[in-house]
C-alpha cells in the first residue's frame, strides 16, 4: 500500500513538471482519479495536458464570483461508471464544488469524516448503489449548505447520527436499503426544512412510527416500507398539508387507519399494503382531491367499503384485496371518471357489479376474485377501450359474455373461471391478438372453438375445461406458435386431433381427457421438445400407440387411459421419467416392458385382456401362441415358483439357525419392512439390511446415521437409517418427530421429481422400528467436506465453476419447472454430493417445502430451517420462506466456492463469510477474497462469479435473481460474453409494488 501512495506521489510530482498549464482543480481531479479502478477507460479524457478540467468527463464548469473571472468546477457527475475503490477525498479540494454524483458504481469502504468536512460548497450528494460499510458519518450535518443526500442501497450498519437532527436547510434525505439496526429516531422531526424522508428497507429494530415527524411540515414524501413498524399509525401525521406520498406498508402496524388522514390535503399516494391494519376505512376520503393512488391490501381491515371511495375525483388505482370487506361494491364504482385499476379480490364483497362499471372510466385492471359476487358482468366493461386485465375467479357470475368483450383489443389476461357463467362466448374473444391467458374453466360455456383463434397470436394458456364445449377442435389451433398449456377436459368435444396440434414448438401441458375425441393419436410430434404432461384419458382414440411419445424429453405425464388403443405397448416408453402414468382401460396387448415391472406401476395397466401383466416377465411373446406353448409356460411358471420357494425355504432356515444366532437380535424382522420404489430396482431389500454393519457407517447425526453399501452387483448405494425415539435421550422424542417428518419430505419430494442435478433416491423402506432412504451413491462426498478439507486442492477452478453451475440447474429445476415449485430451504455445500467425475447433485430435501400457490407469496414457516451462515436476513426475522431464500443461501456456496472459507467461523469474528467478503472487498479488493489455492489466470472468470454470489446475497430478497437468471448468467460467464451481472435498474422507486404479489389470480 506505501508503495501504492509512492507511486501516486510520483506521478504526481511528474505531472506537475510536465503539466504546468494545468490549474489546481484538475490537478485535484487527477489525483482523485489515481484513487480509483477505472476498468471501463471512462475517465480516458481527464488529460494532464489540458490547462482545465471542464470539458472532461462528468466535470461541469462555471465562473464563480471571486475567482478572477476564471471557470470552477461545480458539478462532478460520474454516475454508473463502474468506478471502484475508496470515497475520493481529493475532490473535496475543489473549493466551489457543489454538486457530487457517484451512484451506481463501486465506492467502497468506510466514508471518513475527515474526507467529507472539507466540502463546505456541497449542496447535493449521491452516492448511492455503492458498496460503502460503518456508520453513517457524523460530519454529513456538519455541510451547512447540503440540500440532498442520497446515500441509498449501500451497506451502512448501526443508528442515525443524533447529529443528522442539525442539518440546517437538508430538503432531501435518503437512507433507503441499507443494514442500519436502530429504530427510527424521534430526532428527524427536528429537521424542519425536510421535505423527502426515505428510510425504506432498512432492518430497524422493532419500533414505533415517531409521532415528532408530523412537525415536519414541509415534508411531501415519507417512505418508511419495510422498516419493522409496530403499534398504529399516529393520528397527527393527518395535519401534514404539504404530504404528496405517505407510504408505511411491508410493517407490522396494527389498529385502525386514522380518521384524520382525510385532511392530508396535497396527497397523491397512500400505500399502507401488507401490515396487520383492522377497521373500517375511515370517511371522508373523498376529500382528498389529488389522491390517485390508494392500497391498503393485505391487511384485517373489514366493514363495507364506503361510497365515497370512489367520488375521489382523481382516483385511479385503488387496492383493498386480501382484507375481509363485506357488503357490496359500491355503484359509485361506475361513476369513477379516472379509475384504471381497481384490485378488491380475496374479500367477501357480494351482490352484482355496477352496471355501467367500465362505461365512464379507462378502465385497465380489473380483479375481484375470490368474492361472493352474483348476476352478470357488466356490459360495457370495456367501453373505455384500455381493458386489459379482467379477473373474476371464483365467484357466482352468470349469465352470458358481455359482447363488447370479444371487440376488446387490449385484453391480454381473462380469468373467468370458476363461475357459473353460460352461453357462447363471443366469437371475438378466441382470436384477440394480445390475449395470453384465456381461462375459463368451471363454468357453463357452450358453442364451438372457432377457426378465428388462429388470431390469438400471443395466447400462452387456453384454459376452459369443465364446459360444455363442442365440436372439432380447429386446425388453426397449430398456428399458435407460443401456446404453452392446452387445457379442454371435461367438455363434449368430438373429432380427431388436428395435425397441426403436433407441430406446436412451445406446447409443454395438454389436457383433453374426458371428451368424445376419436381418431388414432398424433405422430409427427418432434415438435413437441417442452411438453411435460400428456392426458387424453376417457376418449374414444383407437389404433397404437405412438412410437414417438418414448422420444419426448422431459414428458412426465402420460394417460390415456379409458380409450379404444390396441397393440403392444412401445418398449420406447421406457425411456420416460414418469411420475404418472396410466393406460388402463384400453385394448392392449402383449407384454409390458420390463421398466415397469414395478409395484408402482402396478395400477397403470389395469383392463386390458390381452395384456400380459405378469410381472415377472413370463409373458407369450403375442396373444396368438397356441394352447401347448401358454401350458408350457405355465408349467414354467410353476416349476420356478416351486424352486424358488425351496431355496426360501433352505436359505430361511440357513438364517434361522446359524446368521440370526450370530447377529443376534441386530435386525429386526424383515417380513415386516414396506419397500416403496421410485426407479426400477437391481436389488431387494434384504440385500440392505443385510448390509447395514457398523463398519459401512460413513456419518452419524443426531436422527440416525449413513451407510455406504457395495451390492453382490457392484453398485454402491449410500442408506440414510432414522431411528425410533426410544434410541434417543432426553428430547428424543422431538427428534424423532423432526426425523420422521423430514423422511416424509424427502419421499414426498425426490420420489417425485427427475434432474441430472438432484440425487436419486433409489427407494425407502419403512419399518414401526426405523425407516431408510436408499440414494444413489455419491463417491466424492459433499461439497462441504471435500473443499474445506485437506483434499481442497482437488477442486481447481473449472470443477469449482462447474460445481456451482450444476448445482444451479438442479435447484432452477425445482423453482422453476416442478409443478408446484419447491423450496429447498437448507441449500449449503454439505448438501450439495459429488459424483466421481465432481458433477454436483442437490440432496437432502428433509425440509424442503411446495409452494402451493403461485402468486401468494412468502409462506411463513412456524420455526426457521437452514443452516447458520445461509440463513437469509429475512428469513430469520419473519419465518417467511419462498425462493429468494433459496438464492441467498446459493449464493453463500459460490462465496465458499471462491473464497475455499466456511459459511462461519472464528476468523469473522461477529461477522459471516457474506459480511466478511463484503468488508475485504471494500478495504482490500477482490484479491483478498479469493482463494490462493486457485490459478490466478482464472481471475477474470472467478471475478464475475464473485459478482453473481454477491447479487444473490443482497441484503434486499427483490435485488437477487431468479435460479433461471443465475444459471443463465453463469452460462454467459463460460461463454466469455461480457453482460452487466449486476443490476442498474436506478433508484428503488417509493411507488414501486409488485402487483402479482400476494395475487392468488
Amino acid at each position: 500500500m506505501q508503495m501504492l501512495h509512492l507511486v501516486a506521489a510520483l506521478l504526481l510530482l511528474h505531472l506537475r513538471t510536465v503539466a504546468l498549464a494545468l490549474n489546481q482543480e484538475g490537478l485535484d481531479l487527477i489525483q482523485a482519479k489515481l484513487g480509483l479502478e477505472d476498468p471501463n477507460n471512462a475517465l480516458a479524457n481527464w488529460n494532464s495536458s489540458d490547462s482545465t478540467p471542464c470539458k472532461w468527463t462528468g466535470i461541469t464548469c462555471a465562473t464563480i464570483s471571486g475567482t478572477g473571472g476564471n471557470p470552477s468546477v461545480i458539478n462532478l457527475d460520474l454516475n454508473a461508471l463502474d468506478l471502484a475503490g475508496p470515497f475520493p477525498a481529493a475532490i473535496c479540494r475543489l473549493p466551489n464544488l457543489s454538486v457530487v454524483n457517484l451512484s451506481l458504481n463501486y465506492i467502497n469502504s468506510t466514508l471518513l469524516n475527515s474526507s467529507l468536512l472539507p466540502c463546505r460548497s456541497l449542496t447535493h450528494l449521491d452516492l448511492s448503489q455503492n458498496l460503502l460499510v460503518g456508520s453513517l458519518p457524523d460530519s454529513l450535518a456538519s455541510l451547512s449548505l447540503l440540500r440532498y443526500l442520497d446515500v441509498s442501497a449501500n451497506n451502512f450498519t448501526g443508528a442515525i447520527p443524533v447529529s443528522f437532527a442539525l442539518f440546517p436547510s437538508l430538503q432531501i434525505l435518503s437512507l433507503t436499503a441499507n443494514l442500519l439496526n436502530e429504530t427510527i429516531p424521534a430526532f428527524l422531526g427536528n429537521i424542519s426544512t425536510l421535505q423527502e424522508l426515505n428510510l425504506a428497507y432498512n432492518p430497524f429494530a422493532p419500533g414505533l412510527i415517531p409521532s415528532s415527524l408530523a412537525n415536519l411540515s414541509n415534508i411531501e414524501t415519507i417512505w418508511l416500507a419495510g422498516c419493522g413498524l409496530i403499534g398504529s399509525i399516529p393520528s397527527t401525521l393527518g395535519r401534514l398539508k404539504k404530504l404528496t406520498n405517505l407510504d408505511l406498508s411491508s410493517n407490522f402496524l396494527t389498529g385502525n387507519i386514522p380518521d384524520t388522514f382525510p385532511g392530508l390535503a396535497s396527497v397523491v399516494q397512500i400505500e399502507l399494503y401488507n401490515n396487520t391494519l383492522s377497521g373500517n376505512l375511515p370517511l371522508g376520503l373523498s376529500n382528498l382531491t389529488a389522491l390517485r393512488r390508494f392500497d391498503a391490501a393485505m391487511n384485517l381491515l373489514s366493514g363495507s367499503i364506503p361510497d365515497d371511495v370512489f367520488s375521489i375525483p382523481l382516483l385511479e388505482s385503488l387496492h383493498l384485496y386480501q382484507n375481509s370487506f363485506a357488503g357490496y361494491l359500491p355503484v359509485t364504482a361506475g361513476k369513477a371518471g379516472k379509475l384504471l385499476e381497481l384490485r378488491v379480490f380475496s374479500n367477501n364483497i357480494s351482490g352484482s357489479l355496477p352496471a355501467d362499471l367500465g362505461t365512464n372510466s379507462p378502465l385497465m385492471f380489473l380483479d375481484l376474485s375470490e368474492n361472493l359476487l352474483t348476476g352478470e358482468i357488466s356490459k360495457g366493461i370495456c367501453d373505455g377501450g384500455k381493458l386489459q386485465e379482467i379477473l373474476l375467479i371464483n365467484n357466482y357470475l352468470s349469465g352470458s359474455l358481455p359482447e363488447g368483450l370479444g371487440h376488446c383489443r387490449s385484453l391480454s389476461r381473462v380469468r373467468l373461471a370458476n363461475n357459473r357463467l353460460s352461453g357462447v362466448v363471443p366469437a371475438g374473444m378466441w382470436g384477440l391478438p394480445h390475449v395470453w391467458i384465456l381461462e375459463l374453466t368451471d363454468n357453463s360455456f357452450s358453442g364451438e372453438i372457432p377457426s378465428n383463434i388462429a388470431g390469438a397470436t400471443n395466447l400462452s394458456k387456453l384454459l376452459i375445461a369443465r364446459n360444455q364445449f363442442s365440436g372439432n377442435i380447429p386446425a388453426e389451433i397449430g398456428s399458435l406458435s407460443k401456446l404453452y398449456e392446452f387445457s379442454a377436459s371435461d367438455n363434449r368435444l368430438t373429432g380427431p386431433l388436428p395435425v397441426s396440434l403436433g407441430s406446436l414448438p412451445e406446447l409443454g401441458q395438454l389436457d383433453l381427457h374426458n371428451n368424445s375425441l376419436s381418431g388414432e393419436l398424433l405422430t409427427g410430434i418432434k415438435s413437441w421438445g417442452k411438453l411435460t404432461k400428456l392426458n387424453l384419458a376417457d376418449n374414444d382414440f383407437t389404433g397404437r400407440i405412438p412410437l414417438e411419445l418414448g422420444n419426448l424429453p422431459v414428458l412426465n405425464y402420460l394417460d390415456l387411459s379409458g380409450n379404444v388403443l390396441s397393440g403392444e405397448i412401445p418398449m420406447q416408453l421406457q425411456n420416460l421419467k414418469l411420475n404418472q402414468f396410466n393406460l388402463s382401460n384400453n385394448q392392449l396387448s402383449g407384454p409390458i416392458p420390463p421398466m415397469f415391472h414395478n409395484d408402482a406401476y402396478r395400477s397403470s395397466f389395469l383392463d386390458n385382456p390381452g395384456l400380459c401383466r405378469d410381472f415377472n416377465g413370463l409373458c407369450p411373446s403375442s396373444a396368438g401362441n397356441s394352447h401347448g406353448r401358454s401350458k408350457f409356460f405355465w408349467l414354467l411358471r410353476a416349476i420356478f415358483i416351486f424352486a424358488a420357494l425351496v431355496l426360501i425355504v433352505g436359505i430361511t432356515l440357513f438364517y434361522w439357525k446359524y446368521w440370526n444366532i450370530k447377529r443376534g437380535k441386530k435386525m429386526m424382522d424383515k417380513s415386516k419392512w414396506i419397500l416403496t420404489s421410485f426407479h426400477k430396482l437391481g436389488f431387494s431389500e434384504y440385500e440392505i439390511l443385510d448390509s447395514l454393519d457398523e463398519d459401512n457407517v460413513i456419518g452419524s447425526g443426531a436422527s440416525g446415521k449413513v451407510y455406504k453399501l457395495v451390492l453382490s452387483n457392484n453398485e454402491a448405494l449410500a442408506v440414510k437409517k432414522l431411528w425410533k425415539s426410544n434410541s434417543l435421550k432426553n428430547d428424543g422424542a422431538n427428534h424423532h418427530e423432526a426425523a420422521y417428518d423430514a423422511f416424509e419430505s424427502e419421499v414426498a419430494t425426490l420420489g417425485k421429481i427427475r434432474h441430472k442435478n438432484i440425487v436419486k433416491l433409489w427407494c425407502s423402506c419403512s419399518h414401526r422400528d426405523c425407516k431408510l432412504l436408499v440414494y444413489e451413491y455419491m463417491p466424492n462426498g459433499s461439497l462441504g467436506d471435500l473443499l474445506h478439507s485437506s483434499k481442497a486442492s482437488l477442486l481447481d477452478w473449472p470443477t469449482r465453476f462447474k460445481i456451482a453451475l450444476d448445482a444451479a440447474e438442479g435447484l432452477c429445476y425445482l423453482h422453476h419447472d416442478c409443478v408446484p415449485p419447491i423450496v429447498h430451504r437448507d441449500v449449503k455445500s454439505n448438501n450439495i454430493l459429488l459424483d466421481g467425475d465432481f458433477g454436483a447433485k442437490v440432496s437432502d430435501f428433509g425440509v424442503a417445502k411446495v409452494v402451493d400457490a403461485i402468486g401468494k407469496g412468502p409462506q411463513s414457516m412456524s420455526v426457521i430451517a437452514g443452516s447458520c451462515g445461509y440463513i437469509a436476513p429475512e428469513y430469520a426475522y419473519t419465518l417467511r420462506v419462498n425462493e429468494k431464500s433459496d438464492i441467498y443461501s446459493f449464493g453463500v456456496v459460490i462465496l465458499e466456492l471462491i473464497t475455499g472459507k466456511p459459511p462461519v467461523g472464528p476468523e469473522f469474528g461477529e461477522k459471516d463469510l457474506v459480511k466478511w467478503v463484503c468488508s475485504n472487498i471494500q478495504q482490500n479488493g477482490e484479491d483478498s477474497v479469493i482463494d490462493s489455492k486457485l490459478d490466478i489466470s482464472s481471475k477474470a472468470e472467478i471475478s464475475k462469479v464473485l459478482h453473481i454470489g454477491l447479487h444473490c446475497t443482497s441484503n434486499l430478497p427483490i435485488n437477487r435473481p431468479s435460479m433461471r437468471r443465475v444459471v443463465k448468467m453463469l452460462v454467459e460467464v463460460r461463454e466469455e460474453s461480457k453482460p452487466s451481472l449486476l443490476p442498474k435498474d436506478g433508484k428503488l422507486s417509493p411507488y414501486y409494488h409488485d402487483e402479482d404479489e400476494g395475487n392468488i389470480a
